[in-house]
């Protein structure tokens, strides 16, 4: 197993490939995300950002690199949807991810808990996994700090209700968080182009994670028909 150290000193000053299709695209297949995260790993990534278990099953047969685990699930009563519950938690501790990426925004999880309420219980529970913020603003990535996080993520800036709108990726807040905290931050959301990432990296961020520009063949072919609509 790897130590905390040996994960992060993997992926430092290096790619991570988000590889992730939700039911409704036509990417959606764990043979398919298998696929994607080894060619992703022949291509110089360093890391896999993977959704869901089955799809981190299929990515281990080829891929030996830090897997950043999520699973995404939707529930009536919550806008979290990124690993919202005990339930994911368990499934992708059980499979063995190196880093469980969660929801660390301010708003109402499912269980009617906030970030602060059930950090603290998940955290003595899985006491020798590493986790990552998934934040949408400065003060989620505060409070995720002074909770025990292993890393921060920008995940979420331009996905909560009240963030919305904000130019993406968001470099101001890169900016602070890598000023302001000592743990690794990770940038993510909205990193489209070469020069993005290595604005990002400029900024002193520890690692950065690209999805859509790389793994999502419609969005970037819809990119391409805007251009000459």
């Amino acid at each position: 197993m790897k130590t905390k150290e040996q994960i992060f000193t993997s992926i430092k000053g290096d790619l991570i490939v988000s590889c992730q299709a939700l039911p409704e695209e036509p990417m959606h297949s764990s043979f398919i995300m298998g696929r994607m995260a080894y060619s992703a790993m022949l291509g110089g990534a360093k890391g896999i950002r993977a959704n869901g278990v089955e799809d981190i099953k299929e990515i281990k047969q080829t891929v030996d690199l830090p897997i950043i685990g999520i699973i995404k699930n939707v529930y009536e009563n919550s806008d979290v949807f990124i690993t919202p519950t005990i339930k994911e938690i368990d499934l992708l501790h059980r499979e063995g991810v190196d880093i469980i990426a969660i929801d660390a925004t301010k708003r109402l999880r499912p269980d009617g808990k906030t970030i602060s309420e059930i950090f603290p219980v998940i955290k003595e529970k899985y006491k020798d996994q590493l986790f990552m913020a998934d934040c949408s603003t400065y003060e989620e990535a505060n409070l995720a700090y002074k909770l025990g996080f292993d890393c921060i993520g920008t995940t979420l800036s331009g996905y909560t209700d009240y963030t919305y709108g904000t130019n993406l990726p968001n470099m101001d807040l890169i900016e602070r968080l890598v000023k302001e905290f000592p743990i690794p931050i990770i940038a993510e959301g909205g990193i489209w182009t070469p020069a993005e990432l290595r604005h990002v990296f400029e900024l002193g961020v520890f690692s950065a994670v690209v999805g859509t520009a790389i793994t999502r063949p419609m969005d970037i072919t819809k990119r391409f028909i805007e251009a000459i609509k």
